[in-house]
């Protein structure tokens, strides 16, 4: 034997041994991977106790900055029900639609899994194949992991499966749809059947119909995609989807299926969900916030016992409460006194016609004879013309309340009623034409491009491009200083100002948009008086900016949220950035002194004696009514109008000093007494200065340019005045302008 053949011998069990070894030892790196990744998944396991004797969530609870506690959010609103006392075609339909199988699986369904996932690479689209169990266990043991990615995903439908598994031992399968049904979310803060028949339909859940039971099972999908009040094709698409289900597995004939489907979705309460929170709207603005957070910090704020601390002030919140109801009322009473529905026909007609469309029984018909018969009956039908004549006349408000050096938010009232938590919010989810009170925004770009306040123009109609605006009550003629024509709200003025170089347009949009309005605002001249729609709440905000020396604050209303154990998630500040420089923002708050002091909010000086400065708006055919003010410390905004255009003020009372002012005016005296606030003058900026030209005081009611007394002439400089005893003159425009102090 050669020596190549003994090499060769020995070779082969070294090269056995050595493949053997690598096996081994990828083998054992692989096992110890896997009982780590085990050792991970059961970590986030419920244990045997919590499975056996499942806890009730902790309710999340939102404070306010004064130490109240304005609400909770919690799984726990629901009345805890018996599955006898459920209807059998509730549990039939839930089984049909969720999980045909669940008598069947031992709390996971291979078959379906697998047939799920070819589907979903099949298709593109994802298709769920969690059980009834694997539901509960979702929605009892929130097994969701904070900040939840592709692997963490795939880690909690390992939980999922392996904590089904075990409720399947320690539950029977009616007990598991007990359990299902008491925690899982319908919406609009819904926890459980029995609440949600009685939010959804003002009933008990053993009274519900076929459809109604029909409807509470496809909101298990999702409660905002099938939402009955928001997306009512949507709920009747789906609910009719749950209805055929029961046809297919025989629970339900074919011929009452085509009877059934027909059936509209009547929802109890005049679809409106009701809640009994002094700050209804600000909390549902809370909650939004809290939900479209929840993925990025991985909570859950209905099970989590987080607690929310908000910048609310109960004590303004209840203030404003009552001064906006009170005014309401007795504004709906003058309302009512003018409005006459036989001289807006058309309005009526219009109305009508929207709300026979957006009718449960006139949407839920499928052939067009019927839909006629329905349309016929509901146009004659008196008691359904009444209800429309009703909602659509009552009149409407927003009124939002910060702080001007913060930008928190201390006051909101949503709507004429404060129990519809789920109601419109008419401060941030409405826009609508501000009228003059977005003249102040034009006014600030003329300042900043160095025109000052006794800068005079003629008062006089033009024509621009076949644009020829007219004064509020057709007056016009001689010249007029910005500072007396921002005063008395002077249309004219202020066209002048973006029709030429002094606030251009496109500079106007500009300044609007850093000053805190992120709505679109058109380039055109005519927003001089106000025709771009803003929400009160950037309105608010722009305001704000004025007062707080050019600064701009993002409105802010959650401070911090801690979790259950007062460890802090997160802290909240809210954006700063300088939108205009200090000194143009003192003169333009100065300048808005005297509306208040003679102008057209000078009626407030019949409520609030504090220094304040402000604005009224108007807009066209007196649809909406405005009104912005603020002083060193606070800042507010008020809109009163309707939900529909066509419905209008339609006369001088409509006017925002008088249809919205008050509610300000009023919170403002009642606030500033209550909760001492001191007292707080306005401070100019540096480099503009105030000037004593004259010792005798000048009646500010007379619009006579510069007398002898006060003709001295200083080029260049922008003098404004603080004292009584003062009058102040502007050189560099050729005229002069004379004020008392602004003390009235």
């Amino acid at each position: 034997m050669s020596n190549n053949d003994l090499n060769e011998m020995n070779n082969k069990p070294r090269k056995k041994v050595s493949k053997q070894r690598k096996w081994w030892y990828f083998g054992g790196v692989a096992f110890l991977l896997f009982a780590a990744f085990m050792t991970y998944v059961v970590l986030g396991l419920p244990s045997l106790e919590e499975l056996e004797n499942p806890k009730p969530a902790l309710a999340s609870k939102v404070y306010s900055v004064d130490g109240e506690l304005i609400g909770q959010f919690f799984i726990e609103n629901r009345i805890e029900t018996s599955i006898d006392s459920v209807p059998k075609l509730l549990l039939d339909a839930l089984i049909a639609t969720e999980d045909r199988k669940f008598y069947d699986h031992w709390g996971v369904d291979v078959d379906r899994f697998i047939k799920a996932i070819i589907k979903n690479i099949l298709t593109f689209r994802r298709e769920g194949a969690s059980t009834i169990t694997q539901q509960l266990a979702k929605n009892m043991y929130n097994l969701k992991i904070k900040g939840e990615n592709s692997f963490d995903t795939f880690v909690r439908k390992i939980r999922e499966w392996i904590t089904s598994i075990q409720i399947e031992k320690n539950f029977t399968k009616k007990e598991i749809l007990e359990l299902y049904l008491n925690v899982s979310y319908f919406g609009k803060g819904a926890f459980g059947v029995e609440s949600a028949a009685n939010i959804y339909f003002d009933k008990k859940a053993k009274e519900l119909s076929v459809t109604e039971s029909a409807l509470l099972v496809a909101l298990l999908k999702s409660s905002v995609n099938y939402d009955p009040e928001f997306r009512y094709d949507n709920a009747l698409r789906r609910r009719n989807i749950v209805l055929m289900n029961l046809v297919n597995t025989e629970q339900l004939s074919l011929t009452d299926f085509e009877k059934y489907k027909k059936e509209p979705i009547v929802l109890a309460r005049g679809e409106k969900v009701k809640s009994n929170n002094e700050a209804a709207h600000f909390l549902e603005y809370v909650r939004q916030q809290m939900i479209s957070m929840a993925d990025r910090y991985g909570y859950d704020l209905y099970r989590d016992g987080l607690t929310i601390f908000t910048t609310l002030d109960m004590r303004m919140q209840r203030i404003a409460n009552r001064v906006a109801a009170e005014h309401l009322k007795e504004y709906q009473d003058i309302f009512n006194k003018n409005w006459s529905w036989d001289k807006n026909k058309s309005a009526l007609n219009a109305l009508l016609e929207k709300a026979i469309r957006n009718n449960p029984e006139y949407r839920g018909a499928d052939e067009k004879p019927e839909k006629t018969m329905i349309y016929n009956r509901l146009k004659n039908d008196r008691k359904f013309i009444d209800s429309v004549k009703n909602a659509e006349a009552t009149v409407q408000t927003g009124f939002i309340v910060s702080d001007v050096k913060t930008g928190q938010i201390r006051a909101m009232v949503g709507a004429n009623n404060q129990t519809f938590m789920y109601g419109l919010n008419h401060v941030t989810q409405i826009r609508r034409q501000p009228g003059s009170s977005f003249k102040p925004i034009v006014y600030t770009v003329a300042v900043d491009n160095g025109y000052y306040p006794a800068y005079s123009l003629l008062n006089q109609k033009f024509n621009y491009n076949g644009w020829s605006p007219n004064n509020s009550d057709f007056s016009e003629g001689g010249y007029m200083t910005l500072r007396r024509g921002l005063a008395l709200s002077v249309n004219i003025i202020a066209a002048k100002l973006t029709v030429s170089d002094m606030a251009p347009p496109s500079q106007v949009a500009k300044f609007a948009k850093r000053m805190g309005i992120n709505s679109t605002i058109p380039s055109f001249p005519s927003i001089a008086l106000g025709t771009a729609e803003v929400s009160p709440m950037e309105l608010n905000s722009a305001y704000q900016t004025i007062a707080n020396n050019g600064i701009y604050i993002s409105p802010i209303s959650i401070l911090r949220i801690e979790d259950r154990n007062g460890m802090l998630i997160d802290e909240f500040k809210p954006e700063y950035r300088e939108a205009i420089s200090p000194q143009t923002a003192s003169i333009i708050s100065n300048m808005m002194q005297d509306v208040l002091q003679y102008g057209t909010g000078a009626r407030s000086r019949e409520f609030f004696h504090r220094p304040a400065a402000g604005k009224t708006g108007t807009t066209q055919d007196f649809g909406d009514a405005w009104f912005v003010g603020f002083t060193p410390q606070l800042v507010g905004t008020v809109w009163t109008g309707f939900d529909d255009g066509r419905v209008k003020f339609n006369g001088w009372y409509g006017q925002g000093a008088r249809a919205s002012m008050p509610i300000w005016a009023k919170f403002m005296e009642a606030t500033y007494k209550q909760l001492n606030i001191p007292l707080e003058y306005f401070k100019l900026a540096e480099d503009v200065e105030s000037v004593q030209f004259c010792k005798h005081s000048v009646d500010m009611g007379d619009s006579k340019l510069a007398t002898p007394q006060c003709s001295e002439r200083i080029s260049d400089l922008i003098n404004v005045n603080k004292k009584p005893g003062y009058c102040t003159f502007h050189g560099g425009g050729g005229h002069g302008e004379e004020k008392r102090g602004s003390e009235w």
